[in-house]
């Protein structure tokens, strides 16, 4: 089976049931907990897509591992044209979720180790390249969804891993045995967890010769033994378990801390162990293409936005209004700004010696630093089209009570022919998306800004730009 279906999917993650803890407490069932649930909903959307004649040719792709139709979010970029159709499914899933849908962590993973074990096979004759391709063939067939695991708690942020005064802070190798490793530490911001069947794990920066025990990638079930999730609260949360007031109720994300107890991992999952030079290159090639994913699935996501924005304008009756107007303007030229660098990151994109492509590294870097900054502006811009009500809105159980209902009813109400639950529900949506936790990773999701100047700076050649100038002065 290469494709399931959304309902295939949740069936499926009902066998896993991970190790889960939230507000001090077990979650016994994690597929039908009210904090996991939405999240869940958000990735059934890739294979409900997937299952649609209408997106079948953006959303489907012929593997290069096993020739079967998969799912294009278990796809290697094997041309430019792939690139492309990515940033364009990330989209289509953006709107029609208004959130996470967790996919992309996976998909760029397994794309970023495919040139990397590439690389270290030449060099040292190793076997994890095969063993890569292994794996990919087995999520492809069987539809898995994958998080991706990079970012380690760092502890104190001045000193490498291996000078950590807790060695468990970066996540590293404890023991190693005649059939696999033992490894322990933990990962933070782990996007979608109880949402995935596979978890690949990935070093987090830079490595010396001195840190090589943390030079580590790997492949795991989810509910491996000793792997243990604590969800990561965000502002609204307990609005989830309540029910009420959520803003997107179908939709959600959530990023707990992962944490590995002693986690047995066989050698056939392991493809990297000790090579430490190369810990960079994954970096690298992970944070290029998942900067590069942002641009599609913010432009998704803030699409929804943009329709909240536009509606609740006219349910305020100031729709034409010029600033209303030009404040939209301005929130769809921040979008396509996001998502146009995106689509130009894929176009530049060159092939690598692993067979596959990789984005233009410069321009994936300017699209995530532009949503890190635009962002911000199109939600503040959001709130400010919405109005105080964004801050201050009751509760719709206020509406539902018997004594004060008619009052909510009445004096929250906009234009006349419009329900009043319908513009409290437009209000707390736009609440929920310029107020939660999508917002902020704008900011830190694949890499904080600085961490995107930095790759700018690198790539910019700004000697070039310096020859540029002396040639046109005729400066020697």
């Amino acid at each position: 089976m290469a494709i399931k279906t959304a309902k295939q999917y949740i069936e499926s993650l009902r066998k896993i049931n991970p190790e889960f803890y939230a507000f001090g407490e077990k979650i016994e069932n994690v597929v039908e907990h009210p904090l996991i649930k939405p999240s869940i909903h958000s990735v059934a959307i890739t294979y409900e897509l997937a299952n649609d004649p209408e997106y079948e040719d953006l959303m489907t792709v012929k593997s290069s591992i096993n020739n079967e139709k998969i799912n294009r979010f278990n796809h290697l970029f094997i041309t430019q044209e792939d690139l492309v159709k990515k940033v364009r499914m990330l989209r289509l899933c953006g709107q029609k979720t208004g959130t996470c849908f967790v996919r992309c962590l996976g998909m760029d993973a397994i794309n970023a180790l495919f040139i990397t074990t590439y690389k270290i096979d030449k060099k040292y004759g190793t076997e994890y390249h095969n063993r890569l391709k292994k794996f990919i063939d087995y999520i492809q067939k069987n539809d898995l969804t994958c998080h991706a695991s990079m970012t380690d708690v760092k502890g104190d942020r001045s000193k490498r891993p291996s000078e950590q005064s807790d060695p468990d802070l970066y996540l590293h190798v404890v023991e190693e045995r005649r059939d696999g490793i033992i490894v322990r530490g933990a990962k933070a911001h782990q996007t979608g967890a109880g949402c995935a069947h596979e978890a690949i794990v990935m070093p987090t920066c830079r490595m010396l010769e001195s840190d090589k025990k943390y030079a580590i990638a790997f492949a795991i079930p989810t509910n491996t033994k000793g792997i243990i999730y604590v969800y990561g609260r965000f502002p609204m949360d307990t609005r989830e378990i309540e029910g009420i007031d959520v803003g997107n109720i179908k939709y959600g994300k959530h990023s707990p801390l992962m944490i590995f107890d002693d986690v047995f991992v066989p050698w056939d999952r392991v493809f990297m162990y000790q090579e430490y030079e190369f810990a960079e290159e994954i970096v690298t090639y992970f944070s290029a293409y998942h900067r590069q994913s942002h641009g599609g699935c913010k432009a998704g996501m803030n699409d929804v936005l943009i329709g909240a924005t536009s509606l609740i304008a006219k349910y305020n009756g100031v729709d034409d209004a010029s600033h209303i107007k030009s404040k939209i303007a301005d929130m769809v030229h921040l979008v396509e700004t996001i998502y146009s660098c995106a689509i130009a990151s894929s176009v530049e994109s060159r092939k690598t010696e692993a067979g596959i492509y990789f984005v233009n590294n410069l321009l994936a870097n300017v699209s995530k630093l532009n949503e890190a900054k635009n962002c911000y502006e199109i939600a503040r811009l959001a709130q400010d089209v919405a109005g105080g009500l964004v801050a201050t809105m009751p509760s719709e159980k206020d509406l539902k009570n018997e004594k004060i209902g008619k009052f909510i009813e009445k004096y929250l109400k906009g234009k006349p022919e419009v329900p009043t639950i319908n513009r409290m529900k437009v209000i707390r949506l736009i609440e929920h998306m310029t107020l939660s936790i999508d917002l902020l990773s704008d900011l830190h999701g694949a890499g904080s800004p600085e961490a995107q100047k930095i790759g700018i700076r690198r790539l910019a050649n700004i000697e070039e730009k310096e020859k540029l100038v002396k040639s046109i002065l005729d400066i020697d």
